[in-house]
């Protein structure tokens, strides 16, 4: 298994002295070459156990296991693409990419050569030399996404990586997505609040319960056949039924999410 959690359980201190859990007991398999995505409704701990996965969060107890190994420390077999964009804004595109290469000590005209191949691979060639706010949102996303890959991480971890794109780039961004992980199909957890996209990228969706101690309550094979393309798979209908069974679970648990934020604003 590439990533293997095991009854991990992550808490955090807060004040008065109490303890949140913030995730509990969770138990979760991803495969080498598996695309799984993770679910559920706000602040239920998606990130959490990306976080568990890289490395960036111990858990209070349960186990993680990366390759068969427990993991100690940062998981350098990962990458990790965020959200909100990680790049230089001093640094041109080509630079960003390249920056990962040079700090494992690669040398610059190297690192460059190979920088200038994953822009072409992202469709972004011809932009090497802009800035990133000489960039759209989308073409950020393809410059992370090459910041990540060009190291050649055995695992991807995604957090809501396409979340503040508009509905068409972020299709646009997954057939993009799908298409680089195909050459070797590396491992990847993608965290996401859209259970469409989801369904259409991944190969099994797992659903988290709302929070505190939110557990993993439902693991979904998807059924729809490779290669798939964002723009159609949505229309095909297996997709349909299965985003009806998934979602029969899912919207209990928004709903108690939603309950539970306006309590506490309240």
């Amino acid at each position: 298994m590439a990533v293997a959690l095991d009854d991990a359980t992550v808490a955090f201190g807060i004040a008065d002295n109490r303890v949140y859990t913030a995730v509990e007991k969770a138990t979760l398999r991803v495969a080498d070459g598996e695309f799984v995505a993770i679910v559920g409704p706000t602040g239920c701990g998606k990130s959490t156990l990306l976080n568990v996965a890289a490395g960036l969060l111990t858990p209070a107890s349960g186990a993680v296991r990366i390759f068969g190994q427990p993991l100690d420390g940062l998981n350098a077999q990962a990458g990790y693409l965020f959200q909100a964009d990680a790049l230089f804004p001093w640094k041109t595109a080509l630079d960003n990419v390249a920056i990962g290469l040079e700090i494992a000590g690669i040398a610059r005209d190297e690192a460059l050569a190979r920088a200038q191949e994953w822009l072409t691979s992202v469709g972004l060639g011809a932009f090497a030399g802009r800035y990133p706010h000489m960039l759209s949102g989308g073409q950020r996303k393809r410059v992370g996404l090459a910041q990540v890959l060009i190291r050649n991480p055995k695992i991807l971890l995604m957090d809501e990586p396409f979340g503040p794109l508009d509905a068409q780039t972020r299709q646009v961004m997954g057939n993009l997505l799908l298409d680089l992980w195909s050459r070797d199909r590396k491992a990847v957890l993608f965290v996401t609040h859209d259970l469409e996209e989801a369904i259409a990228l991944a190969d099994r969706v797992v659903i988290m319960s709302a929070g505190p101690g939110s557990r993993i309550i439902g693991d979904w094979k998807v059924p729809l056949p490779r290669p798939r393309d964002i723009f159609e798979v949505r229309l095909d209908k297996e997709f349909h039924a299965l985003h009806r069974e998934i979602w029969s679970v899912l919207k209990d648990e928004v709903m108690k999410g939603y309950a539970q934020s306006a309590q506490a604003v309240g």
